[in-house]
């Protein structure tokens, strides 16, 4: 007979894995550390597998363990969702939702959505990440996150993710109030000065960085922000150069600090997306949630994009 995990085991095996420890595990989940043990043991001996190298200071995943992990974690995930579906729709209107964002979508996008979800659902918490795409991948496979909403360069994720296109936004070139470089007109003017860039790893960025490989010259990217936040303000505070979404010149918090350079070049627009696990079954808060965000992206559609899904 096939052995037959329990979901306790689950937990401990997926807690453990987190936290690096049993005592860590212990602490969150208000276990002893020997009913812990016993469980990680009961689990390993049934599935004839090693899951955990010991360590004189804690635990690390075996490459076993790290497969078991994905699945694992995931069943937990799918088990919440599908407890807090029962709950809403008998109509109590509790749980969680996790979402991720990318940083122009939060300062823009998100917070009419968010404050008009609290006042209808205001039991459910929501949780916000804030990042490109390919750092949410993970909490997106096990189901620790039920959607983001990003920009997304095509190729790795294409088969495991459903893609849902929202808007369209514009970039250009900015630098400081008074820079030198305020009047220029072409990103050949421009070669001459410092600049900085989001990270381009899997998105609009990684768009940018091949456009600017095949033209004979480009700008030297000196300095990747690994936040959007931090390119901003080093371009508002220094003689660094980026390309950012144009609606920063006019956001009234920043607006008085950036300059848009009008260069002759056309640069691409970028399409943001609603991303979420091609098997994903949101709860009926998360799908209000869902609807609430295409509404409000109907008011950002350029008249030239369309909306457009891939499952």
């Amino acid at each position: 007979m096939a052995f037959q995990i329990k979901i306790h085991q689950i937990r401990a095996f997926v807690e453990v894995a987190r936290q690096g420890s049993i005592r860590g595990a212990s602490r969150v989940l208000q276990l002893s550390q020997p009913a812990l043990t016993k469980a990680i043991k009961e689990l390993e001996e049934g599935m004839a597998a090693q899951l955990f190298m010991r360590r004189s200071k804690g635990v690390t995943l075996t490459e076993c363990g790290e497969s078991f992990f994905q699945h694992a974690s995931l069943v937990l995930e799918e088990l919440r969702t599908a407890q807090e579906e029962i709950q809403q729709r008998l109509g109590r209107h509790a749980g969680q939702i996790s979402i991720g964002m990318g940083a122009s979508v939060s300062h823009s996008l998100m917070p009419p959505v968010i404050a008009r979800f609290r006042q209808q659902h205001p039991l459910v918490k929501v949780r916000i990440m804030e990042g490109q795409l390919v750092s949410m991948i993970g909490e997106l496979r096990q189901g620790e996150l039920d959607f983001t909403i990003n920009t997304y360069y095509r190729g790795a994720y294409d088969h495991e993710l459903a893609f849902e296109k929202l808007f369209e936004k514009r970039f250009a070139v900015f630098c400081r109030i008074g820079h030198p470089a305020q009047a220029a007109r072409s990103i050949d003017d421009l070669l001459r000065y410092s600049w900085t860039m989001p990270t381009p790893r899997g998105s609009y960025y990684k768009q940018l960085e091949e456009m600017f490989a095949h033209r004979a010259q480009a700008p030297d990217i000196g300095v990747v922000c690994e936040t959007f936040s931090s390119c901003i303000s080093l371009v508002a505070q220094s003689d660094f150069l980026s390309i950012l979404p144009e609606e920063l010149g006019t956001r009234a918090l920043i607006s008085h600090r950036l300059a848009m350079i009008p260069v002759a070049e056309a640069l691409p627009t970028a399409a943001y997306y609603l991303i979420q696990r091609r098997d994903a079954q949101q709860t009926p808060v998360a799908a209000t949630l869902i609807n609430l965000f295409r509404r409000q992206s109907r008011t950002l559609l350029r008249p030239d994009s369309l909306i457009v899904k891939t499952r």
